[in-house]
């Protein structure tokens, strides 16, 4: 039987080879919209860890989120130093970590931060921030640049930038010109926004903005005039706050959440980022069923196909039919060859999978953040091809009972 079919499909190989690349692209698809969906689920989770609360003027949780973690929108108001440093005085509270945003350049977001930025902030499986090159800033203008940022604006250490005033485009044209920064480090990749980001002190962010009113430069200031007490940080965008101890997690919350000096808001990054994933589940269900579709296309093309050939292949039944083969027999010849066209079709849409991760890798990192990997047979991969094979079985029931109804007689008659 298996000789007969492979000769069988060797004689037809020009269909047969399309039909199999149709399933192939159809299978290739189906696993890289599954893996670019998984890979982003788990980048856009592992972007903070080891963070106990995120607190932020007043807000909903989301936005507090979207603006401190993903550097996206603004804040609704900043968070006065004072309170910093009450919340930074809680009993329970280990650390804190100021976040000041709201100056760019050329599109990327600079964030206004401590030491303590580098020293705690996590990801991923709470894997800490590390240098690629140089050192954290240390002089009031010195900047720590993302991988992005030094990538694609092509930075190398020691080169000077200039800080814009606000979140505006690539192009501004209210910058700090006067006041330049010198690039001391880049930070390794980490696919998340601290690829996109520019780090410098919470004094430099008070310093280029020495002058200022109302987003309009009023007049120069000598920095040799300046003194430390006019470099001390007025507000924060928000803080990052790390607990001693879990049990304190709800009461530190509850204090912050009621705190009379001012409206604040603490929330749990990880609650948030789920209820933000959460909003996005219909795109995500979406992706799902896009990629089911295709797939279903690749089957329904293969059933197509061997259904036109029966009528071509009627004389070939008959012939089988007359020499002693059993209506089984030609039932599972068609079933066998649909089953082999899905299995290589399958393995083929595996390889070219790979090959497009390989192709997609550079881009989705640098773009979005997404270190997509080469696929491994992982359970659930294992379980989608099965699935897609059990579909093929079923669907290929129907060709089969035709050819299974087909008989001698039928075959060897004379249409007109």
């Amino acid at each position: 039987m298996w000789t007969l079919m492979l000769r069988s499909m060797a004689n037809r190989r020009h269909t047969i080879a399309l039909t199999t690349m149709v399933i192939a692209v159809a299978v290739s698809l189906f696993i890289t919209v599954e893996v670019i969906r998984q890979q982003a689920k788990q980048s856009f989770t592992n972007t903070i860890a080891a963070t106990d609360l995120v607190v932020g003027a007043r807000s909903g949780d989301l936005n507090l989120l979207l603006y401190s973690v993903f550097h996206l929108g603004q804040p609704t108001s900043n968070v006065s130093w004072q309170s910093y440093q009450t919340v930074a005085a809680l009993n329970g509270v280990k650390w804190t970590v100021p976040l000041m945003l709201g100056d760019s350049h050329r599109g990327y977001r600079v964030l206004g931060t401590n030491q303590d930025y580098f020293q705690y902030y996590r990801y991923g499986q709470q894997q800490p921030l590390q240098l690629q090159q140089g050192q954290r800033f240390d002089g009031l203008f010195e900047v720590v640049l993302g991988s992005e940022v030094a990538s694609a604006l092509g930075y190398r250490l020691g080169d000077n930038l200039a800080l814009a005033h606000g979140t505006g485009s690539k192009t501004s044209f209210s910058t700090h010109d006067d006041m330049p920064f010198t690039v001391v480090g880049v930070l390794a990749p980490t696919g998340t926004p601290v690829d996109r980001t520019l780090h410098v002190s919470l004094e430099a962010i008070s310093a280029i903005h020495l002058g200022w009113q109302g987003g309009v430069k009023a007049g120069h200031v000598a920095l040799d005039q300046v003194t430390p007490a006019q470099l001390q940080p007025q507000a924060v965008s928000a803080m990052l706050v790390g607990l001693s101890s879990k049990f304190k997690l709800l009461s530190v919350q509850r204090y912050i959440n009621n705190y009379r000096a001012e409206p604040l808001s603490a929330v749990l990054p990880g609650m948030a980022l789920a209820q933000l994933w959460q909003l996005l589940s219909q795109a995500e269900a979406a992706l799902l069923l896009l990629s089911g579709a295709v797939v279903m296309i690749g089957l329904i093309g293969m059933i197509t196909t061997l259904l036109a050939s029966l009528n071509e292949r009627r004389r070939e039944m008959a012939v089988l039919r007359a020499i002693g083969a059993a209506p089984r027999h030609i039932f599972l010849l068609l079933w066998g060859e649909a089953m082999l066209l899905a299995t290589a079709g399958s393995v083929l849409g595996v390889v070219a999978a790979q090959g497009l991760m390989l192709l997609l890798a550079p881009w989705a990192l640098q773009h979005y953040g997404l270190q997509l990997a080469l696929i491994r047979p992982t359970p659930a991969l294992l379980t989608l091809l099965a699935l897609v094979l059990a579909t093929a079985a079923i669907a290929a029931l129907l060709p089969a009972w035709r050819a299974y109804r087909t008989t001698l007689a039928d075959g060897l008659s004379q249409r007109l």
